[in-house]
């Protein structure tokens, strides 16, 4: 492996829970507007975030008057918000230790001196305790080296996700990043809708329409309490937490396998041993469902 995915950084989630919060706020609003410019794409691709060489970016997207596009970029290595149009006017807002209010009204002012109109819904989702981004003083904190971590990381997930892709021949997720579950992915699918009742959720029933197992890293959240990667079949299969997997564990509690990114990094081979955590749930989860893997899965 090169050397860089075998250097993985420290990211204690009790050091930067604190910042990661702030910033989930702030990758949500960038990401609101996404889905506020973009056209509706199957299982909500339209609105994920992707990783890129300085951070995370929108991806260009379409200006509601059809006089060109913008792309909003997360810069972790300048700490800056970049706001650029296809025009070549650009503005950019530090990232620095304020609340989220504080950033959704500068936010705000900078789309309207760019002249770009959009309605951004103002409440967060998926946090237990949403707090309305205009109202939100709770949430200012920003740790710039912790955050260089978090990008350093994002960026080695994302070239193993990619490399782990390619042994898929099905339908198969770009590598984003959800804001709404603060957490980078990658999803393969069987072909199949899924089967048992339906969803009562319309972003759930969309997300989960057809049978999918999906993979990723949560840098701290998502109910664990601390960095882990992760896979989880939907619908889950009967018999997925009996199934052997190396490395990593069934969770019961979440209903789905985990590695613990410290244990990752205590590797003497942690690009490897991250793909053999993707490789082994991805066949126990296909095997639990009884996925047509001589079609799927790329000899």
């Amino acid at each position: 492996m090169p050397e860089n995915l075998n250097a993985w950084p420290e990211l204690s989630w009790s050091e930067w829970q604190a910042t990661a919060d702030t910033l989930h706020m702030w990758t949500q609003i960038a990401g609101k507007t996404r889905l506020a410019l973009t056209p509706l794409q199957n299982h909500w691709w339209n609105v994920p975030l992707y990783v890129s060489a300085r951070g995370l970016t929108t991806s260009p997207m379409p200006l509601p008057d059809g006089s060109g596009v913008l792309e909003i970029e997360f810069d972790f290595l300048a700490h800056m918000l970049q706001f650029r149009l296809s025009s070549g006017v650009s503005l950019a807002l530090p990232l620095r230790a304020q609340s989220v209010a504080a950033f959704f009204a500068e936010y705000q002012a900078t789309l309207k001196r760019l002249g770009v109109e959009v309605a951004i819904w103002p409440m967060p989702v998926e946090v237990p305790t949403p707090i309305r981004f205009d109202l939100d003083e709770v949430h200012a904190s920003y740790d710039r080296d912790a955050v260089e971590r978090f990008h350093r990381i994002l960026m080695s997930c994302d070239t193993l996700f990619k490399r782990f892709s390619t042994r898929f021949l099905g339908k198969i997720s770009p590598v984003h990043f959800f804001w709404g579950s603060f957490d980078l992915c990658v999803t393969r699918f069987s072909g199949r809708v899924a089967g048992g009742p339906p969803r009562s959720d319309k972003m759930q029933a969309e997300a989960y329409s057809h049978e999918v197992i999906s993979c990723g890293f949560w840098p701290g959240n998502g109910g664990f309490g601390s960095a882990a990667f992760y896979c989880y079949a939907a619908p889950v299969p009967d018999g997925l937490g009996d199934k052997e997997i190396q490395p990593g564990t069934w969770n019961s509690a979440l209903g789905e396998f985990l590695l613990p990114y410290d244990e990752v990094r205590a590797t003497a081979d942690p690009a490897g041993a991250i793909l053999a955590f993707l490789g082994s749930t991805y066949s126990a989860a296909a095997d639990a469902a009884n996925w047509d893997r001589a079609a799927l899965d790329r000899k």
